[in-house]
């Protein structure tokens, strides 16, 4: 079994600001909200390989009049699919026509859901995977993730702040992928780890030291050519960033 790792998303302000009354405090950003989806939704190189070998290798297996085992057993797997892990505000925030986001495994984390949620099996494309608390999330990852690389390869937390938070301090958190929005808009809600270039390896609340790595590591984990320096759309400035845990 693959150890599971969680990676951040988040658009955040200078001042970490990432929301405001329950949404977002900029609009308009589409190009911004399409590098969201797609990488949100990329398999990785390797699970893209595995998954056509064994299609070939169930080919040359399969025997019309007896079908093998292998068969059988691969028709009841779920498609390969990276989770996207979401408090209830953020799930709520989602216009009901967008969610469940598509093409991903859909995790949301609310106290009012029973302890045993997450244990049904879920249709991924209409509805989401149940669960109480972020630990509950990560095992019900860890229980779900088959050696073949079905289900679940990547795993991302996108929100809210209390799940930002109570991710940063698991062991399994290792990257954030920022968009670091240049100008100033009014914010109630904030990251809570301080991610700004100019600092030396800011820490988070346990200690943990934070790096932001050079565009070809960023352009290399998320699978393309990820725009560069800053950049504008609706008259808002950003700038993609990935930050890595060196400790």
């Amino acid at each position: 079994m693959l150890p599971i790792e969680l990676t951040l998303v988040v658009a955040a302000t200078r001042d970490m600001g990432i929301g405001r009354a329950g949404t977002l405090p900029w609009t308009g950003l589409k190009k911004e909200m399409a590098y969201f989806a797609r990488v949100t939704k990329r398999q990785p190189p390797h699970v893209c390989n595995l998954l056509m070998l064994f299609s070939v290798a169930i080919q040359f297996l399969y025997i019309p009049s007896k079908p093998c085992a292998l068969t059988q057993d691969t028709k009841a797997q779920p498609p390969a699919m990276n989770a996207v892990i979401m408090g209830r505000k953020t799930w709520d925030s989602i216009p009901p026509r967008f969610r469940p986001l598509k093409g991903r495994l859909n995790i949301v984390i609310s106290r009012s859901h029973p302890e045993s949620g997450g244990a049904t099996e879920v249709d991924p494309e209409k509805e989401p995977v149940k669960v109480s608390s972020l630990a509950q999330a990560l095992e019900y990852l860890k229980r779900t993730q088959p050696a073949a690389g079905t289900t679940a390869t990547k795993a991302f937390v996108i929100g809210g702040a209390q799940i930002y938070s109570a991710s940063l301090t698991l062991p399994e958190a290792k990257r954030v992928l920022l968009t670091s929005v240049m100008d100033d808009f009014e914010c109630d809600t904030f990251f809570p780890l301080r991610l700004l270039s100019g600092e030396h390896k800011p820490e988070d609340g346990d200690g943990k030291k934070w790096a932001r790595r050079p565009k070809g590591e960023l352009d290399a984990w998320t699978g393309e050519t990820v725009p560069d320096g800053v950049q504008e759309e609706n008259g808002t400035r950003y700038e993609f960033q990935m930050w890595e845990r060196v400790d």
